[in-house]
């Protein structure tokens, strides 16, 4: 689309970001986004990037630098020993402007359309009903669920689906809430030896230890991540990118799976299929805004995803065993030993994958007939309505979605502002 390839949306990432380490072509180093390298990283992390060199991978230091593969550690959004989110960076430094008002505990019931135009929103706040107009346009940033469900609400989307909850259709626009698609995660756990990991912080002696350190010189295990260690290789290798990522955990209690094999030290590795083909979809139950919209994955509806899912699983397997981290395993309690089939494998994955929490294209960009919005994220066939998240992009990303959305956000301020400018042109201004 205009305006959206990788060298239009490059200016966009390095004006959010904010390096304490890294300023170069790739990467900002002034933006609202503060990210930094991690303050503690468990000696378990450590030993799995090892392994994955081991496994055949090159070191990478910047996975989000002249390449992408290889093992490394991820930086983090942390400020001050602390998460630097979107509200943090963006919203925290602007509370006093007077042309911005902060409303929590209300909830938007859809968006007022006047003769084809987005004149405002109604929303329930303390038991009351308003509406709030708007003097230029409205712009929805609800995430690859809630935006669709918002617009369906609106009255703008499938005629059929709308008709069978009961909304009239003001916009016919067939593509919202279709398309819906994320990263599957799946995840091996193990038994380890010879080392303490984040389990043992379970306990209440070693929480109180921990958070004295941290207090005290912000320092320790409260200034980890627990997801530290990270990897980009391929199941495919016909491919000409990377399609596996791994987050490795030294831990095992973020999963909150029960098992009567683990030990209470232990540690995970997460994986993902990066460029999944199956689409799912979003709409609602019924016409109230207080019920939650019903969200179909139809995760692993494509033969391919399930052969590269398994694949995730046996290379991530494959890691482990190496030397670096086969030093401190002592066994494998999922999938397990009993997992060895491929029939084993799918049964495993059908039983444990869960969503990877990247969901996406909801709210296509596009220009064909499942587009919602056009590639000034204006809503087809509505007059001032624009949508601005990870709903709008018409695929996955090869990694997590943070950075991108807020990416979005940012080219989407200059639309709003009018600015048709490259924003590599108003940088060097």
């Amino acid at each position: 689309m205009p305006g959206w390839s990788y060298q239009d949306v490059l200016p966009y990432f390095r004006r959010a970001e904010g390096n304490e380490r890294y300023s170069t072509p790739f990467r900002g180093a002034d933006g609202p986004l503060r990210v930094s390298d991690q303050r503690y990283t468990h000696p378990l992390a450590k030993a799995f990037v090892q392994a994955c060199q081991e496994y055949g991978m090159l070191y990478n230091p910047d996975f989000n630098g002249e390449r992408q593969a290889g093992a490394g550690l991820y930086q983090v959004t942390n400020s001050n020993d602390r998460r630097c989110s979107a509200a943090v960076g963006y919203l925290g430094p602007a509370r006093k402007r007077p042309n911005l008002t902060i409303r929590t505990g209300a909830q938007v019931r859809r968006i007022v359309l006047e003769k084809g135009r987005a004149v405002g929103v109604e929303l329930a706040d303390k038991r009351r009903v308003l509406v709030e107009r708007a003097e230029r346009e409205v712009v929805v940033t609800a995430g690859a669920l809630n935006s669709p469900k918002l617009l369906l609400l609106s009255g703008i989307g499938p005629k059929a689906h709308l008709a069978s909850v009961g909304i009239k259709t003001l916009v016919d626009l067939p593509g919202v809430g279709q398309n819906l698609h994320d990263h599957l995660d799946i995840f091996m756990m193990y038994n380890i030896r010879n080392m303490d990991s984040y389990d043992v912080n379970r306990k209440l002696h070693r929480q109180a230890l921990a958070g004295l350190q941290y207090l005290a010189f912000h320092q320790g295990p409260v200034c980890g991540t627990i997801v530290e260690g990270g990897a980009f290789c391929w199941a495919d290798n016909s491919v000409s990118e990377p399609d596996l990522q791994y987050h490795f955990l030294a831990g095992t209690g973020v999963e909150e799976v029960n098992n009567d094999t683990s030990s209470g030290n232990g540690c995970t590795l997460n994986g993902y299929f990066l460029h999944t083909r199956s689409r799912g979809s979003v709409t609602l139950k019924n016409a109230d805004a207080s019920t939650p919209p019903v969200v179909d994955p139809n995760f692993l509806a494509d033969a391919y995803d399930l052969d590269r899912t398994i694949d995730c699983v046996k290379v991530g397997q494959e890691i482990m065993s190496k030397p670096s981290m086969a030093k401190y395993v002592v066994d494998e309690f999922l999938p397990g030993p009993k997992c060895k089939s491929r029939a084993d494998y799918e049964a495993y994955v059908r039983d444990r994958a869960r969503s990877g929490y990247h969901p996406v294209d909801t709210c296509k960009m596009g220009s064909d007939e499942t587009a919602v919005v056009d590639h000034q994220l204006r809503v087809r066939g509505v007059d001032g309505l624009r949508v601005a998240d990870s709903s709008i992009m018409p695929r996955l990303v090869s990694g997590n979605t943070n950075a991108p959305s807020i990416m979005i956000g940012e080219r989407a301020s200059d639309l709003i502002r009018g600015n048709r400018a490259p924003a590599a042109d108003r940088l060097a201004g």
